[in-house]
């Protein structure tokens, strides 16, 4: 694994941090699973930390199960994204003025896409959400897999008791096609082939290695 790629996971890691502080600070709606956890996190009385590391261990065995298997980029994200995002809530204050929240809340949706595709575009691993998401592409494509993913943990996170907004509904319907459109302009590496799983046959040119952004 070269140090460019690892450098490209790092650094979307921490785009996507910034994402999620901007739209968190918006206080207009979070993403869906965000709200799947704060929902169960409400219905069962357990902590978030402890939700999330559950529902996040479920879904990456359930992926791995299907023949995704976990990596680096699974263990680097949540601990870059997590503490970066800790920092980041504690030093920018929730504004005041609606007009600036809406601001942050726009903003946030190609930061977050930008993170999610660069560091999807390593091909290290993914975090629970989007390895979801790619477990089931093919035949699901990933931009509306995700997006189902996010619409199915916003309903149950708000059947629970969470909270969701406009942010949420923005990010259900947008995020997914905005992560697929940036992996077709940002570097790429592709996934070798595994000899028996036809979901891990690399297709087109420059499979099984570094692939540059198409023009």
């Amino acid at each position: 694994m070269t140090l460019r790629r690892v450098g490209q996971l790092v650094a979307s890691c921490l785009v996507l941090s910034v994402g999620v502080v901007l739209l968190l600070r918006s206080a207009l709606g979070s993403d869906g699973y965000s709200t799947l956890l704060s929902g169960l996190s409400r219905a069962s009385g357990w902590s978030f930390a402890l939700v999330s590391a559950v529902v996040g261990v479920l879904l990456i065995a359930m992926a791995w199960a299907r023949g995704t298997r976990p990596g680096l980029g699974t263990l680097v994200q949540p601990l870059v994204v997590g503490p970066t995002v800790s920092g980041g809530l504690a030093l920018v204050d929730e504004p005041s003025s609606l007009a600036v929240r809406v601001l942050l809340m726009l903003l946030a949706l190609p930061v977050l896409a930008l993170g999610v595709a660069g560091y999807l575009n390593t091909a290290t691993g993914a975090g629970p959400t989007e390895v979801a998401a790619l477990t089931f592409d093919p035949p699901v494509p990933f931009r509306w897999g995700y997006n189902a993913l996010q619409a199915t943990c916003a309903l149950v996170g708000w059947l629970c008791g969470a909270d969701i907004g406009v942010g949420t509904v923005l990010v259900v319907v947008a995020l997914g096609p905005g992560i697929a459109a940036l992996q077709a302009r940002l570097p790429r590496w592709e996934v070798p082939a595994t000899v028996g799983d036809p979901r891990r046959t690399p297709r087109g040119p420059g499979a099984g290695g570094f692939k540059r952004p198409s023009q």
